[in-house]
């Protein structure tokens, strides 16, 4: 199913709703900008509903109804929980699930003040988050390997990416990477890990994090993985670090050299989205070249 088999519309969302929660039939449906495999919808106030829009999305789904039930009561941030199951049917042929929502503005909207508030935060959201993970947790196919392992994406999105996209040279670029590259591997147990930090699968309010959303890529493996956050959604000078203090320096190494390949992408995102391009995301271009810059800056972090 594409975007253009299946018309998600309010319309669709109420007959969903009567057919299978008529108690929340009443309930206002709108909207809501961004997403990814996802196309989001809040439900009154303290609702959201996710609608599949990609091949992937019903999996991802199911492993967010599988373990976020568990993490969450642990967590020290609000994070989206589900709530009621969607069944496919004759009006809609796939699952879908309504969950909680979390209030606040995504970072690729808005922008963080209050910075060592925000790192200690997500220093404390991630100290908690990264923990053994059972033997039966989700593994990831497309993400998770050493950045050893990652050359040819790092790449091919340095390619891809237009002229002007990244200004000046990009030596000190590749010698973040490399140094990635150099650093041993992660030797501890597989933990907890969203899997996907960035600017938009974070909400702020007032000034600082609020929540985290979109656990649909969460896995169990390195640390580095979501220890690249770091440079993607703090403010120059914050000390995210100092306040994890789990991190040797080999992880951080690795981390770094991950956002760097995050930050390209986003980037990437931002170009496709300016020239209206499938999946581009416009906000996402200026998160990216400010994360970069940070990646660049050796004493950041």
């Amino acid at each position: 199913m594409t975007d253009s088999e299946i018309e998600i519309t309010a319309e669709l969302l109420r007959g969903l709703l009567r057919d299978q929660h008529p108690d929340l039939a009443g309930l206002a449906v709108r909207e809501v900008a961004g997403g990814w495999d996802n196309h989001m919808w809040r439900l009154g106030d303290e609702l959201v509903l996710r609608m599949p829009r990609t091949e992937r999305a019903p999996d991802l789904q199911r492993k967010e109804r599988r373990w976020l039930p568990l993490l969450a009561p642990r967590l020290p941030l609000p994070i989206p929980t589900p709530v009621r199951i969607g069944e496919p049917s004759a009006r809609f042929p796939r699952l879908w699930t309504i969950m909680t929502w979390v209030p606040g503005e995504p970072l690729d909207h808005t922008s963080i003040s209050r910075s060592d508030h925000a790192a200690d935060t997500l220093a404390g959201f991630l100290n908690t988050l990264h923990v053994e993970a059972p033997a039966d947790a989700p593994t990831a196919s497309d993400r998770g390997a050493h950045p050893k392992k990652c050359t040819d994406g790092f790449e091919k999105c340095l390619r891809a990416i237009a002229p002007g996209g990244i200004t000046g040279d990009v030596r000190p670029l590749w010698d973040v990477w490399d140094d990635a590259v150099a650093a041993p591997e992660w030797e501890g147990p597989p933990v907890w890990l969203h899997g996907d930090l960035h600017p938009a699968n974070v909400v702020v309010s007032d000034g600082t994090l609020a929540g985290v959303i979109d656990f649909g890529d969460m896995f169990a493996g390195d640390p580095a993985w979501d220890l690249a956050a770091a440079w993607l959604l703090l403010p120059a000078g914050a000390r995210f670090f100092e306040a994890y203090a789990h991190a040797d320096e080999a992880t951080v190494r690795r981390a770094r050299g991950l956002a760097a390949l995050k930050s390209l992408f986003l980037i990437l995102m931002g170009q496709n989205g300016e020239r209206g391009l499938p999946g581009g995301k416009p906000t996402w271009g200026p998160a990216g070249r400010v994360a970069l810059d940070r990646v660049l800056t050796p004493s950041w972090g």
